[in-house]
């Protein structure tokens, strides 16, 4: 809400606070992340089944697309709107209060893997749009991100301390980095008009997010001896709304920006019903 006033007041140029979010703030937060969150022998399977989940909504999206005649850029867009979900400050919280802590212990290391699959192929997906397969991965390995995954992992394994004003510092930088993210997705929001919004397509983005994402995370999980808290926590997570870093890429690398911010608004107010009601069969 403060992005959206902010912007419907000044007007500002969005595209320097996305650059900062990515190239400064988001590596904090996922050194961060990694940083203070164990992987254990679950992570095994949250990588299998979260790597399934995702090509299969990818072909799905793909051959949407390609059925209803999308360009490149708004295949982009729509797969971006689909893929990933708000598994961080939207997922987490529901898993603690639908599953408590048991939960949680699940959430996070889920929730890290999200961040590296975003990482790479969500930036190569938003990239994409503006050129050859090429320039898309020179994208992706300019993202600092990147880059500071398996440091954080080695440092986390080995239980390796970080001196505490040094790390302070760096909780500080990353504490950031959520609330601008926020306030760039209320920015993008106060620039897109409803009169312009292709509710066919967001319609289509939100039933793919929302419902599919979670059935198929129910027939992956089928496929694999998962722990049933596990599975529970990963069909979850699945039906999350599009993740709000979808929006700070799309506006970064300029992937229809209005299209993934409308889906991310969309499919997080509808969320509040669809994830209600998928509650009750836990």
């Amino acid at each position: 809400m403060c992005g959206f006033i902010l912007q419907k007041i000044f007007r500002l140029d969005i595209k320097p606070i996305s650059t900062l979010a990515v190239y400064l703030l988001l590596p904090f937060l996922v050194f961060t992340t990694f940083y203070s969150t164990p992987m254990n022998l679950s992570f095994f399977y949250i990588v299998i089944t979260s790597t399934i989940i995702m090509i299969t909504l990818i072909v799905i999206g793909v051959i949407v697309c390609k059925c209803l005649h999308y360009s490149k850029s708004e295949m982009n867009a729509f797969l971006l709107s689909t893929i990933f979900p708000n598994s961080g400050n939207y997922g987490v919280p529901i898993i603690l209060f639908a599953f408590g802590k048991q939960g949680v212990a699940f959430a996070m290391p889920l929730m890290v893997f999200h961040a590296i699959l975003m990482g790479f192929v969500g930036i190569y997906i938003a990239a994409n749009g503006q050129g050859s397969t090429k320039m898309a991965i020179k994208t992706v390995l300019r993202q600092p991100m990147n880059y500071v995954i398996i440091p954080a992992m080695i440092l986390q394994k080995f239980q390796i301390h970080i001196p505490g004003n040094f790390l302070k510092s760096i909780e500080l930088v990353s504490g950031t980095s959520i609330p601008i993210i926020m306030i760039i997705l209320g920015m993008q929001l106060a620039n897109v008009k409803i009169r312009n919004m292709n509710w066919g397509r967001i319609s289509l983005a939100t039933f793919i997010r929302l419902i599919i994402s979670p059935v198929i995370a129910y027939f992956v999980c089928l496929l694999f001896p998962v722990d049933p808290l596990l599975r529970n926590v990963i069909i979850v997570m699945a039906a999350m709304p599009s993740a709000a870093n979808t929006t700070l890429y799309a506006i970064q690398f300029n992937a229809k920006p209005q299209f993934v911010s409308s889906c991310t608004l969309i499919t997080t107010v509808i969320s509040a019903f669809s994830l209600d009601v998928l509650l009750n069969f836990f």
